[in-house]
């Protein structure tokens, strides 16, 4: 069972009977392209949905025992799709297929490494720092079989992002590659919990176990944790928008079982989907919809590891490869729209999706425009009406009330030449007839722009130093 490489002759000899008989000539695919639909596979219309859903919480619960191992007898029984359960590439031409038997092969190892080699026991917290590569997914379904607490980072973080993720966390074990290792160095003294790092890299670095080299000397025979359903599966630390980043912690059913809606009914994938989602290994997201939701579902994982985003790789990647299913951030789709997409065909494109941030009207349009596909946005719980592109919300001093609700609003391009008073009159208005009247705000400040993350999340905790330092003085005269 050995990682191998396809050639890309392969894929272009597919691409090649495809193409027979079509035409593609100047704008006549274009057209062509226009008149897609797509059909909901897995539900006819939400009461229906509704009716049948009922997910059903069992005392013990673990996600690489009840459900890849069970993809794994189906794949062995002939009673899967031939669709890989991950397929990787990169920027370089290199090509990684594993099928849900070669990922389980792989993950026990691994799975030993963490237990054997490293003695970590069921409950430790492990610290994982690793882009989009191959190993990426096998650490967390490692974790999975093992019982550890997976905690996983984006490679933006910061020294200081770190070090307060491991001293807050007590996480025992770290596992990067040799990119952030020097990083991860300069705060293990000021991290006592750890006991075991991990480095993915053709080198050896100095108090670190090479990862590929441990894989190698431990057998693939391993026996799944018995993991309670409510038990700690997996931590993520929030952006920090209102103070430090907090912990939150997610069970073994919560996103085992949970995201089964994304995976059915959101995503709406089955086992003969190719799914790409192309978010960062840091961020939950990827979680959700690089492992769980479509591995729920027995689709196949689609992953191009590029250094940056670019343009004309995404819209290569997606002619190139049958992916039927793809998701990405709102401003990526604004970025693809810009290039020239008519260079391009999507002949086993279905279903797009979007998340994280709102998404223009225009951009949904020229993308349906250009590939006959809807946009089908995911959203959190905040909600904006035309005027506005973004706010925030904080609390703000008041001489009579000690504080009240101040909002402050970044304008849609349509509404920044609107008279101001006006227009805080209309919002003031808005919110009262949506919300309880009390709970309006009695302050509106429009801005440009707003204070972020590097995940793009709303720095409020700025906005509101910003408020009570400058209000403070006034407050003070007043009293």
């Amino acid at each position: 069972m050995n990682v191998y490489v396809l050639r890309k002759s392969f894929f272009n000899h597919c691409l090649k009977i495809s193409k027979k008989n079509e035409v593609h000539e100047g704008g006549q695919w274009l057209q062509m392209c226009r008149s897609k639909t797509y059909a909901p596979k897995n539900f006819c219309d939400y009461e229906s949905m509704r009716r049948t859903y009922n997910i059903r919480v069992p005392q013990r619960f673990n996600f690489a025992k009840d459900v890849l191992e069970q993809w794994e007898t189906k794949e062995k029984n002939g009673q899967r799709s031939s669709l890989p359960a991950l397929w990787w590439v990169n920027d370089g031409g290199e090509e990684v297929r594993w099928s849900f038997e070669e990922l389980g092969f792989h993950s026990r190892r691994l799975a030993n490494v963490l237990h054997q080699e490293c003695s970590l026991e069921r409950g430790d917290r492990v610290f994982l720092i690793l882009p989009r590569v191959p190993e990426w997914w096998l650490v967390n379904v490692a974790c999975l079989r093992t019982g550890t607490v997976l905690i996983p980072g984006t490679s933006q973080l910061t020294a200081r992002d770190i070090c307060h993720r491991l001293q807050t966390s007590g996480a025992k074990c770290v596992i990067t590659d040799e990119t952030l290792a020097p990083l991860l160095d300069t705060v293990a003294s000021d991290c006592p919990s750890i006991s075991t790092k991990l480095l993915l890299s053709h080198r050896a670095m100095h108090g670190w176990g090479n990862l590929t080299e441990l894989m190698g000397k431990v057998s693939d025979d391993h026996v799944c944790m018995d993991t309670r359903s409510e038990e700690a599966m997996t931590i993520f630390f929030t952006s920090g928008t209102t103070g430090s980043p907090k912990m939150t912690q997610h069970s073994h059913c919560s996103y085992g079982l949970g995201l089964s809606v994304n995976g059915r009914y959101w995503l709406d994938l089955t086992e003969q989907d190719v799914f790409w989602n192309t978010s960062d290994t840091g961020w939950a997201k990827s979680a959700w919809s690089s492992v769980f939701a479509p591995w729920i579902q027995g689709a196949c994982v689609f992953v191009h590891h590029m250094p940056r985003f670019d343009t004309s790789t995404v819209l290569k990647t997606l002619s190139s490869y049958p992916i039927t299913t793809f998701c990405t951030a709102p401003t990526a789709y604004r970025m693809l729209v810009q290039d020239d997409i008519s260079r391009f065909t999507f002949r086993a494109l279905e279903h797009c999706l979007c998340a994280g941030e709102p998404i223009n009207p225009e951009v949904m349009w020229k993308w349906k425009e250009l590939t006959g596909l809807d946009i089908y946005e995911g959203y959190g719980q905040t909600e904006t009406h035309p005027a506005v592109a973004e706010s925030a919300v904080v609390s703000s001093p008041d001489p009579v009330r000690g504080e009240v609700v101040k909002a402050f609003v970044v304008l849609t391009a349509d509404y920044k030449s609107r008279d101001h008073k006006e227009l805080i009159q209309e919002l003031q208005t808005h919110v009262k007839t949506v919300t309880a009247p009390y709970k309006y705000p009695r302050k509106i400040e429009f801005v440009d722009h707003l204070p972020k993350t590097v995940s793009g999340k709303i720095r409020r905790v700025e906005l509101r130093k910003k408020e009570w330092g400058q209000c403070l003085p006034t407050l003070m005269h007043h009293i």
